[in-house]
């Protein structure tokens, strides 16, 4: 006798072994959560605990600096309030760690769920419903054995996927609060060899300890705002957005107008998120061609509109000075021999004056500022994904963005 053949993904005993195997990971799921959980009321805890004690640290040092303390006391205080300082940092990170892990696992949780719901109702339908099961499946449920393994192409361009992503967070880690952490470090051993010998020294060194903490944590909250904002999940699209205007303002040093008309509602986590990127993008992308100001407006009717535009004011045409036009000008490019004899400047002296002069004109002319083809070409996919329609106005310079509630 043969050995019995696994069933097909797309039959109702597949559907339901891949409808079992989601439930387990969605009750695993579900632990973790419960222990991370836990953990992020600890570390919060732990934190507030730390951030208290440096507090009190800093206002002890404080206090015996304006007493006139000796040098004995003030070192010892100021040993408490970088060891306080660099605890409530640590706790601070970790609780933003621990919360941004919440966050993700309880969004896979809850995607997993309703996909097990999907799969359960396809394997109780039976019959048709199995040959209904294996069209919505489509490929990406085909295996080559077993049930619930998806094809090795589809596979490949998950896990590159990944590892590009991977690869970007390690970098910009690397680059920014890794760097920043390896600073504070060396500053505080700085610190602590100067307590002992120079009080005075090492006060000034433990301020500037302290405002090297206060930035890595802003860098650190900005990161992680890049990465994945939390605001968006808990507030919505409009405060995200608002926020992301006033952090890409800050950084380029352009004004960025954001303005929302109507009552804004919560829309499909995926659908805020796509979104969001979209404006992000067309955002970022704008600012580097260096506008004098972008504006993003939202409009919540019943067909949410949004536009990103880019704005160059019209510079103020001066008046051109005889010598660049005009019979006076002319004349300037004459040799006189007298008022009735003056010969024509030589061709090619004329033509050299006349490149160098349109050279000045185009450098003077800003560049254009439509959007560029890679941003456009990745608006267009992630809009293809998410069902929103996506156009371009205005050579360039006015991304429109559309979505209707129905079309999720």
């Amino acid at each position: 006798m043969s050995d019995p053949q696994p069933a097909s993904p797309a039959s109702p005993a597949g559907l339901a072994d891949l409808a079992a195997g989601t439930r387990r990971q969605v009750d695993l799921l579900g632990v973790e959560l419960a222990e991370i959980d836990l953990l992020v009321a600890q570390a919060r805890s732990e934190a507030g605990r730390h951030e208290q004690r440096r507090v009190q640290a800093a206002e002890k040092s404080k206090a015996a600096t304006d007493r006139g303390a000796d040098a004995a006391e003030l070192a010892e205080l100021g040993r408490q309030l970088v060891a306080a300082t660099r605890r409530a940092a640590v706790m601070e990170a970790q609780v933003d760690v621990l919360e941004g892990k919440q966050k993700v696992l309880g969004r896979f949780r809850d995607s997993l769920a309703g996909e097990a719901v999907v799969l359960e109702r396809l394997a109780g339908g039976g019959g048709a419903s199995g040959g209904a099961a294996a069209g919505a499946l489509g490929p990406a449920s085909a295996t080559e054995g077993e049930p619930g393994v998806l094809p090795a192409g589809v596979s490949r361009l998950l896990l590159s996927a990944q590892e590009d992503l991977r690869r970007d967070i390690a970098r910009a880690m690397h680059d920014g609060p890794a760097q920043s952490l390896t600073n504070i470090v060396l500053q505080a051993q700085i610190v602590d060899r100067l307590l002992g010998r120079d009080a005075a020294a090492a006060a000034a060194e433990l301020r500037q300890l302290v405002a090297m903490v206060q930035a890595t944590l802003e860098a650190t909250k900005s990161f992680i705002f890049d990465v994945r904002p939390m605001v968006l999940d808990d507030l919505g699209l409009v405060p995200t957005i608002r926020r992301a205007a006033l952090e890409r303002s800050r950084r380029a040093r352009i004004p960025v107008a954001f303005e929302s008309v109507g009552l804004d509602r919560r829309l499909p986590m995926d659908v805020e998120s796509g979104l969001f990127r979209i404006l992000d993008e067309a955002t970022e992308a704008y600012l580097g061609l260096e506008p004098d100001r972008v504006l993003i407006d939202l409009d919540w009717s019943e067909r949410l509109a949004a536009r990103v535009r880019a704005v160059r004011d019209a510079a103020p045409q001066a008046e051109e000075p005889a010598a660049a036009g005009g019979a006076s000008g002319r004349r300037r490019l004459r040799w006189g021999r007298g008022r009735d004899k003056e010969p024509e400047v030589p061709a090619a002296l004329a033509a050299m004056i006349e490149e160098r002069r349109s050279a000045e004109e185009a450098a003077r002319t800003p560049a254009p500022i439509g959007l560029p083809a890679p941003a456009w070409r990745a608006i267009q996919q992630r809009a293809a994904v998410i069902s929103v329609s996506v156009e371009l106005a205005d050579e360039g310079r006015d991304l429109r963005v559309g979505f209707e509630p129905g079309r999720a």
